[in-house]
């Protein structure tokens, strides 16, 4: 068997663990148990394969699936209580990382929880990866590949920016350097930055390393987003630079660059630095470094976000490069309901492939194996959509699917799928495209030939929950060519619906519909008629809880 099936197999043996008990925290130190482990890999399966904390996360899986039927099944949540953050995404010795803010049960503050992937979709659980102490609380960061060693870069709550260094085949041990990249102010000090969330990379014999904050440098004093660069030779001794990004107007005010990531992308020298705004969820800025004066010049940027941070939205990035020029995302997302007992409140996006094509332009695809989950399939071709008249798609039903579904608009201004349907229409999620109804790009002449049309998702009538606080209608602008037929991929799980508009633009939000019948799918046209060219809809496998595997007549394996 090879390490990576291996790997799946010992962890795949879990016991069910014991009641846990509750500790008042006294000191920094965590109450949760640390374990150390061997550098061997093979001795490290069998570790896991024992090792306590795994037991009673397996066990904590199982019963909170079995508490809440809004629990996803194919995107990433804690095994136990809520996540935050993701954190230090990066690919190591064959296998991607997941590294998240986790808030365990017996020590609330925040740890980096781990868990590990073959194909960014199938998720292990690993032990917790970086514990508070000396700081107070272990918040968001980053992590660079750095030869042999992963070297991870995260904000120490009451202490500093923190490194930490592993170099074991499954990133379990994890050694924090005696000094933080840059201490916290104290009181009274006068420091020209901030000390926040970093990210890390490294270019000829230095070391860099980011700074997340704020400068009072917007309309009349107030605060808008700031980078700021720090910079050493042996992860030791940092110097203070200057502030990192120059001609940023695709912020708002009020943002901040909170979980930045910063990495080139694509083949013509770009870079492209993801971060986070307590205002306004994940952002993205695209531009050139200046490598000589050690500034990132902002030619373009965005949102992965697009209304406020909050009510079931797209959160926090973390961020890696694919090998290949493209980058590859992750988020989490915020609840869109009041969340009580140990249940969990966010969990991450599915992955994202970010690229540039020709023009400069964000394409954004979803990332992994994603095709490993897909069963039942239903098609459709070939089908008139009359204007303005709803059509139930009776063979279409699900709350786990992923459709695939090819319009031509024939002039119509706008088509809608609603998905999460019940029979009666009490509760339903709009899925709305609008032809030419997005924000135009004058900024360039190649630019002027696309369409700015729009995507949006609305779920003001997702639930007939009072604990449900409906989202602003997210809308996002996507660029077709003139003669360009609609191509959707839309993820459906439980609270979640997140869309994919060919390959250029992805919108997600959280929607928590009640009815046990609430799985249903329509279509509409507005105006005149279109013409739904192909559709197929898939049930997704549990990736915590496989689909038991069937047979046909001679034998041959089904997926369900």
């Amino acid at each position: 068997m090879n390490t990576k099936k291996a790997l799946l197999a010992a962890l795949a043996l879990l016991l069910p663990a014991t009641n846990l008990t509750v500790y008042a925290q006294s000191d920094l130190k965590s109450k949760v148990p640390h374990y150390r482990f061997s550098n061997d890999e093979k001795r490290q399966l069998q570790e896991l394969r024992d090792n306590p904390l795994l037991k009673r996360y397996a066990e904590s899986r199982d019963r909170l699936d079995s508490l809440d039927r809004h629990r996803p099944a194919y995107h990433f949540i804690s095994p136990e209580g809520r996540l935050n953050d993701p954190n230090g995404l990066c690919f190591w010795d064959g296998r991607w990382h997941l590294f998240y803010q986790a808030y365990p049960p017996e020590d609330t503050r925040q740890h980096w929880g781990h868990a590990v992937s073959d194909d960014m979709i199938h998720w292990q659980d690993l032990p917790l990866a970086i514990y508070p102490d000396p700081e107070s609380k272990v918040y968001s960061g980053a992590t660079f590949v750095d030869g042999n060693r992963v070297i991870a870069a995260y904000h120490g709550v009451d202490y500093g920016n923190i490194a930490a260094i592993s170099t074991d085949p499954l990133l379990l041990n994890w050694e924090k350097l005696p000094d933080p990249i840059v201490p916290i102010t104290k009181k009274g000090e006068n420091k020209p930055y901030n000390v926040f969330d970093p990210c890390i990379w490294r270019k000829g014999e230095y070391y860099y390393a980011l700074s997340a904050g704020t400068q009072p440098t917007g309309p009349d004093g107030q605060r808008v987003p700031a980078e700021y660069l720090f910079r050493s030779k042996d992860l030791k001794q940092w110097e203070y630079m200057h502030q990192f990004i120059e001609h940023n107007d695709y912020s708002l005010v009020g943002d901040d660059g909170a979980c930045p990531y910063f990495w080139p992308i694509g083949d013509k020298g770009k870079h492209i630095l993801l971060h986070f705004s307590h205002k306004s969820g994940g952002k993205y800025l695209i531009g050139d470094y200046d490598t000589a004066a050690d500034k990132f010049i902002v030619k373009g940027g965005g949102n992965f976000n697009h209304g406020p941070v909050s009510n079931g939205g797209v959160h926090a990035p973390s961020a890696f490069p694919d090998g290949n020029g493209g980058i590859v995302a992750i988020f989490n997302m915020t609840s869109g309901k009041r969340i009580g007992g140990n249940s969990y409140s966010e969990l991450m996006t599915l992955p994202r492939l970010l690229t540039l094509d020709s023009l400069g332009f964000l394409r954004i695809q979803p990332y992994g194996d994603i095709e490993s989950l897909r069963g039942e399939c239903v098609s459709l071709s070939d089908m008139a959509l009359p204007a303005n008249r709803e059509i139930v798609l009776d063979e279409v039903k699900g709350n786990t699917m992923e459709i695939e579904a090819e319009i031509d608009m024939c002039g119509a201004p706008a088509v809608e799928i609603d998905v999460l349907r019940s029979p009666q229409n009490e509760e339903y999620t709009r899925i709305v495209f609008y032809r030419n109804g997005g924000y135009p790009d004058r900024t360039k002449p190649s630019r002027s030939k696309l369409r700015a049309s729009a995507i949006a998702i609305d779920n003001s009538c997702g639930s007939l929950s009072e604990d449900v606080r409906p989202r602003v209608t997210e809308t996002a602008d996507v660029y077709l060519n003139k003669d360009e037929n609609v191509k959707l991929r839309i993820f459906i799980d439980r609270s979640v619906v997140e869309v994919f508009v060919n390959g250029r633009q992805c919108i997600a939000v959280r929607t928590y519909p009640t009815l046990d019948e609430s799985t249903g799918v329509s279509i509409r046209s507005f105006g005149k008629e279109a013409r739904l060219v192909k559709l197929d809809a898939w049930q997704m496998d549990n990736i915590y809880h496989p689909a038991e595997e069937a047979t046909d007549e001679s034998g041959n394996a089904l997926r369900r």
